[in-house]
């Protein structure tokens, strides 16, 4: 982090707790007021602002989480990016029940969202694959993401391989890698107050169309 972006952290930090939200109006849709958060936060000199928690769910009902990183958002939903074959994405194919979690403390905010997932489109996640630097696009071969290494070097070993393999020409598109689209149902924009008396308000979906409430904190 520059010294910059950590005088605006600085001068961001708690801005939350002393200013009052805004009105919002009942038209006002969560993907507007999402839209507003992440750029607060990406303004506010917050490093990796898109970084947000996922927690899926195995057969078993044993939840897990994990930080990942938001590439895409409009009124469909919430997209990230993954290999196929990794555990989150073998208990959302098992349970396609989802939840994200963004946290920006020096704003004092948190929004929560429920779900469930489907993959993009390959053509999505070939594009997006072509936009990756070669280094993460080769490693995205090399690793059998979530599985047991079988020797220490075993990695390094794969990243040379793919290197070798793919050292003339475009990498191609490896088709167990791909996104998954978190469509909500349930959001929660969290603000932060002084004694703890903190702004919570709600938008559910029901029949398509977005209702919202605010919860006591």
């Amino acid at each position: 982090m520059t010294l910059f972006e950590k005088l605006r952290c600085l001068l961001t930090f708690g801005q939350g707790v002393a200013l009052s939200l805004p009105e919002i109006s009942t038209d006002t849709s969560p993907s507007q007021l999402f839209e507003q958060w992440f750029t607060d936060a990406k303004k506010s000199g917050i490093l990796l602002p898109e970084a947000m928690s996922v927690s899926s769910c195995n057969a078993d009902g044993q939840p897990s989480s994990r930080m990942v990183l938001l590439k895409n958002y409009d009124e469909d939903g919430f997209v990230f990016f993954t290999n196929y074959a990794s555990r989150k994405s073998h208990e959302l194919i098992e349970n396609d029940k989802v939840a994200l979690l963004f946290h920006w403390n020096v704003l004092q905010r948190q929004i929560r969202i429920e779900g469930t997932v489907e993959k993009v489109s390959e053509q999505e996640s070939a594009d997006y694959f072509h936009s990756r630097d070669r280094g993460s696009q080769i490693g995205a071969w090399a690793s059998k993401q979530s599985q047991k290494l079988k020797y220490d070097d075993e990695l390094k070993e794969r990243m040379s391989h793919y290197q070798n393999k793919f050292s003339k020409g475009e990498v191609p598109y490896p088709e167990f890698w791909g996104g998954w689209r978190v469509k909500p149902h349930a959001i929660e924009f969290w603000q932060g107050r002084a004694n703890r008396l903190h702004d919570r308000i709600c938008f559910e979906k029901q029949n398509e169309l977005w209702t919202q409430h605010k919860l006591h904190p």
